[in-house]
């Protein structure tokens, strides 16, 4: 085998796209149809052996190997399963450190599974949309029932067992238009950490039976954007709003995955999602019968890099057909996001959003081009501060301090004397602050 060039991320599917759920917006429940005539959708376990072998030998010179489970929905597989990957890890491991994170809907977390998920300290994502009116509107079981009270039912095991669990949220036509309800239950409900997903997904105006209808960016079939993709302008105003509220009242206290990564360009590191990198590659999607593909977002057949059990993992990797995979989502940017202020920090975004016309005629435009330009120059002067204070070795949080003060003044030069001073004493603006110097700019 290789030895290893660098770490990536495999997302492995070990119930592939069977779920629990009949949730609206899910791409992944049709990959079905990738593998017809299968009755058994559990990975083997000589496929989970090998997976986990080579995942770790992959990744023998990084102390800490990390595996992430999803689906289709994971915990269909039972604790049992999960047993075994733990066993199977222990053997292969030596002296490097595992860890784990699992994505549920949540519908199956019980006393049993928190038992498991707490002694091996699995990190769980949970599925969640926000509040039950905006979470039902498309997270449906197969019933077409509301999953809410099943989903604050799993919150609520983790939490008494004290299971690390971070949260999920599709951003979606619905919710788009709720951002601070949204972000405020999530706060709410102990998120720590949020990772917001935009949705935007193209489906074909006909297909055959046996065919996807959900199609990627090249795809030549005409296709038009279904009608629970989240808004492309929206989805900036949805940012921008949750980023308003954050950093005054939440830097360092919650953690939201967007912010994180932009934090991460404004000081000049690379980011560490994906998405946001100027190439891509290194997030692979690995099916329940050992297939592996280019990414979670292109499980099509001609992104289909091999299968584990007769190529190495590490070699399908460094392929040249993933190469060329990864290395196109800068070789193909549009000529008017090569001199964008805010390239820096987007890089195009996902090469699976690239579908819209730019000025050169070329269909590598981002759907969410005009969101993203919005959120990144509103929150330029906060990251520039942020950023400021990481090289002085001082918390990012002295933000909320910097844009208090900011909103102080702002309120001072408004204020009419009579008003109810900004300051919050109580007395009018002429007895208090506005009978003296006024306050000083901002640092």
């Amino acid at each position: 085998m290789t030895i290893a060039s660098g770490p990536f991320h495999v997302m492995a599917k070990p119930s592939g796209p069977i779920c629990n759920l009949d949730c609206h917006y899910c791409f992944y429940l049709e990959k079905e149809k990738l593998y017809p005539g299968t009755s058994d959708w559990a990975m083997k376990d000589a496929v989970l052996e090998t997976f986990i072998q080579q995942h770790i030998e992959a990744h023998q010179h990084q102390s800490v190997v990390s595996f992430a489970w999803q689906g289709g929905e994971p915990t269909l597989l039972g604790v049992p399963f999960f047993e075994r990957v733990v066993s199977l890890q222990k053997q292969y491991a030596g002296e490097r450190r595992v860890e784990n994170a699992i994505q549920t809907n949540g519908i199956l977390i019980d006393e049993d599974w928190c038992r498991f998920l707490s002694e091996h300290r699995f990190l769980v994502g949970l599925s969640i949309d926000g509040p039950e009116a905006l979470h039902d509107r498309y997270r449906r079981d197969k019933g077409d029932r509301s999953t809410f009270a099943a989903v604050m039912r799993a919150r609520d095991l983790l939490v008494a067992h004290k299971v690390a669990f971070n949260t999920l949220t599709v951003v979606n036509r619905a919710n788009v238009e709720y951002p601070l309800e949204v972000y405020r239950f999530l706060r709410e409900i102990g998120s720590g950490f949020i990772q917001f997903i935009p949705v935007v997904e193209r489906a074909t105006e006909a297909t055959s039976a046996d065919e996807l209808s959900l199609v990627e960016p090249d795809a030549e079939a005409r296709a038009r954007v279904t009608a629970w993709s989240v808004d492309p302008v929206g989805y900036g105003v949805f940012l921008t709003t949750v980023f308003d509220e954050w950093v005054r009242h939440d830097v360092g206290k919650v953690f939201v995955q967007q912010f994180d990564v932009a934090l991460e360009s404004w000081s000049g590191m690379p980011a560490s999602l994906c998405v946001f990198r100027d190439t891509c590659g290194g997030a692979l999607a690995l099916e329940h019968n050992g297939d592996l593909y280019s990414c979670d977002h292109f499980v099509y057949p001609q992104h289909r890099l091999g299968n584990i059990t007769t190529h190495a993992m590490r070699d399908m990797v460094d392929s040249p057909q993933q190469q060329a995979f990864g290395q196109a989502k800068r070789d193909r940017l549009p000529a008017e996001c090569l001199g964008c202020d805010v390239r820096f920090a987007c890089h195009g975004e996902c090469p699976k959003h690239r579908f819209v016309q730019s000025r050169d005629g070329s269909h590598d435009l981002n759907y969410l081009c005009a969101s993203y330009k919005q959120f990144f120059r509103h929150i330029d002067p906060h990251m520039r501060f942020m950023a400021n204070e990481l090289r002085h070795e001082r918390p990012p949080a002295n933000v909320m301090r910097w844009v208090a003060a900011g909103d102080r003044d702002l309120a001072m030069r408004s204020a009419g004397r009579n008003d109810p001073c900004p300051c919050g004493s109580g007395r009018k603006f002429k007895r208090c602050c506005g009978d003296g110097p006024p306050l000083s700019s901002r640092p």
